[in-house]
């Protein structure tokens, strides 16, 4: 009797370059993608949207790394500790701006479950679709496809700038305190 095969890959538009990849790498990276925390992250779509998206990024930077041609355009990877507030915000707003010349992502060390509701609220009122952004976590073939590599206030606590700096990167750490929600004002009842 043979061995049961790989199921068929979801959908072979799931990311460039993923022809020169291997069934059974393609499998094991959708596995580990499912069973990371991006895909518990609470999203108002479909639960599978999230481990979809996340799992793209990481065959597409999977197969740069294995040496698939780029797109030609800057890799910037904007990372936080949780991948709820200060990256999604940056990541969402140059992404935005560059419209398209320039491949975003944003990650964290340890994600949250969803982005901060305020910082979804500041995205749409800047003019920004916030529906798709889920918190992700830092993968390696993340990291190794970015041209610069972007830590938003965590510094040392961002194990992207205590690991060895890969040659041909840019490392920056930019000291941004993480948002907070803006407070009520106090009502005219609580005023007297």
């Amino acid at each position: 009797m043979s061995a049961p095969s790989l199921p068929l890959l979801p959908d072979q538009r799931l990311a460039p370059g993923v022809a020169r990849l291997s069934p059974e790498t393609v499998h094991a990276l959708l596995t580990d993608s499912c069973s990371l925390p991006a895909t518990t992250a609470q999203v108002r779509t479909d639960p599978v949207v999230p481990a979809e998206r996340f799992t793209a990024e990481r065959l597409g930077a999977l197969a740069l790394v294995q040496g698939a041609p780029g797109s030609g355009l800057p890799r910037l990877l904007f990372a936080c500790s949780r991948d709820a507030g200060r990256s999604q915000l940056a990541a969402a707003l140059l992404a935005h701006r560059a419209a398209g010349r320039v491949t975003v992502s944003c990650a964290g060390t340890h994600p949250a479950g969803e982005v901060e509701p305020f910082v979804a609220q500041v995205l749409t009122e800047a003019g920004v679709d916030a529906g798709g952004a889920f918190p992700k976590p830092l993968t390696d073939e993340v990291v190794q496809t970015t041209d610069t590599v972007i830590t938003m206030g965590s510094g040392d606590a961002c194990p992207v700038l205590s690991c060895p700096v890969l040659s041909g990167r840019r490392y920056l750490d930019w000291p941004v305190a993480g948002p907070t929600a803006p407070r009520s004002p106090p009502s005219a009842a609580s005023a007297t």
